[in-house]
């Protein structure tokens, strides 16, 4: 049992705290509590480089064109309902490059994803180009960001009704509005990107992805989804549903 905490916090790049391993361990068929793994852990020095919780301040202030739609209700009932979008940054090659991502709040999957050493509004419509088409053109969804300039752009938005989507935007300053999206930036920076940044442009984003559309979705626990993976969460509960 001790070997395969070791292995499992290994193989997440010592970013897995007790409550991942818990899960990963029971998709193994170990069954075994959270303050086990805590206690086993700690015997064998083994620290999370998961950080703690920041403190943001409160912030109200709406877009008056782009209102707030979801609210917070992050919790949907359903795939293609709801997606939301983020951008974030990564040092390459000795400067800054961007990735902008979009995931489908049903499960939490990432469903579109961009790379670019350019933070513009091409950034933000091929990662939902990608999402658009893999998620096989749906319409109605609502698309929720911060209001970063990307989305607030007129060929962005232009995007959004060729597609009918509906637009949400969080309220300024206000990171808990899109809280999903933070999170998923946060274990992608915490767990998988290495602290030096990378050698080249190519290596980040084939690694980018790797852990994206692999990793997050089909193979790292969730807890929104008691413990199973984003991807594998959305085919059980669609199973169930009748969902297609």
């Amino acid at each position: 049992m001790r070997s395969r905490v070791s292995e499992l916090f290994s193989q997440s790049r010592s970013a897995a705290g007790s409550r991942r391993i818990m899960f990963m361990m029971r998709e193994d068929g170990i069954e075994i509590g959270r303050f086990k793994v805590r206690k086993l852990m700690n015997e064998m020095k083994l620290v999370s480089k998961q950080p703690g919780s920041d403190a943001y301040k409160k912030a109200t202030v709406e877009r008056p064109d782009i209102p707030n739609v979801l609210d917070r209700e992050f919790t949907v009932t359903s795939p293609n309902e709801v997606w939301c979008g983020d951008i974030t940054y990564v040092w390459v090659q000795g400067r800054w490059h961007y990735v902008a991502a979009v995931i489908d709040l049903f499960a939490r999957r990432v469903v579109g994803w961009a790379f670019s050493s350019k933070p513009d509004a091409d950034l933000v419509i091929k990662a939902l180009e990608m999402a658009y088409e893999q998620r096989g053109r749906p319409q109605n969804v609502l698309f929720h960001s911060d209001q970063g300039s990307q989305y607030g752009s007129r060929i962005f938005r232009q995007r959004l009704w060729r597609y009918r989507f509906t637009q949400s935007m969080s309220r300024r300053g206000n990171c808990y509005d899109n809280a999903p999206m933070e999170r998923l930036f946060r274990s992608l920076k915490t767990e998988w990107i290495p602290t030096v940044g990378y050698m080249s442009a190519s290596l980040a984003q084939q690694d980018i992805g790797r852990f994206l559309m692999q990793r997050y979705n089909w193979q790292r626990p969730h807890q929104f989804n008691s413990g199973l993976a984003p991807a594998v969460a959305e085919e059980r509960l669609n199973a169930v549903s009748g969902i297609s």
